[in-house]
């Protein structure tokens, strides 16, 4: 017995149609049916075009997701660096900006550690334990670690290393460094960035935000020191 629909499901069917195509559920079933009808040894065209539009239509939505939510991680990340480096700017001199790098600065940032290195030769005296004063030539062995050669003031996106876990100070699965060149006077030195997300700092990632950081970073500290 063919199941008859009732009057106002037909009235509304006929009213707006779209609601059909927009279902992709009950289209699959129509072509179904249609498929069916016509016996196993008829291909129904426009069953096969309306599958591989559906195909593509899928294809494309996932692509327009990935898309807007790229977008969205790359405005947020943006935000949080410009945080990072209102905060920066506020200190009025080299102490006060050392003081507020993991205590506030790395917050900002959603990072477990935040670390100032500075090379021994002109380091300034009586440092917070967040900057760290290494001996000269230790960064360029830090920022080598792992790799075949360093590439001089690049900025590193890397799994954590042996070499930095006790600069660190705690558990840290990912890092980024950000070589500090402050010109002749001052000492070498280089921000350390530690996250416990592996997938947080990884070397295919961009690095322009955090290029922008350092820059402001550098900047800052040549004013905070005199240079």
């Amino acid at each position: 017995m063919t199941a008859v629909l009732d009057e106002a499901t037909r009235k509304k069917l006929l009213a707006d149609p779209g609601v059909i195509l927009d279902d992709r559920d009950l289209m699959r079933a129509l072509v179904a049916a249609r498929e069916a009808d016509v016996g196993d040894n008829v291909i129904d065209i426009r069953g096969r075009a309306m599958e591989a539009l559906e195909t593509r239509l899928e294809r494309l939505e996932s692509t327009h997701e990935s898309v807007i939510a790229a977008a969205y991680d790359n405005q947020s990340g943006t935000a949080v660096v410009h945080r990072a480096v209102i905060a920066l700017l506020e200190p009025a001199d080299f102490e006060g900006m050392a003081e507020i790098l993991q205590s506030h600065i790395a917050p900002v940032l959603r990072i477990e550690t935040l670390r100032l290195l500075m090379e021994a030769t002109n380091a300034p005296e009586n440092l917070p334990e967040d900057v760290v004063v290494v001996p000269d030539g230790a960064i360029d062995r830090i920022i080598s670690a792992g790799r075949r050669a360093p590439r001089g003031d690049d900025i590193i996106l890397r799994a954590a290393e042996p070499v930095t876990q006790p600069i660190h100070g705690r558990n840290v699965a990912s890092e980024a460094l950000l070589p500090l060149e402050l010109g002749a006077g001052l000492p070498r030195a280089m921000f350390l960035m530690g996250s416990a997300d592996i997938n947080r700092f990884t070397p295919a990632q961009g690095t322009d935000l955090l290029r922008f950081f350092g820059q402001v970073a550098r900047l800052s500290l040549l004013r905070a020191l005199g240079g």
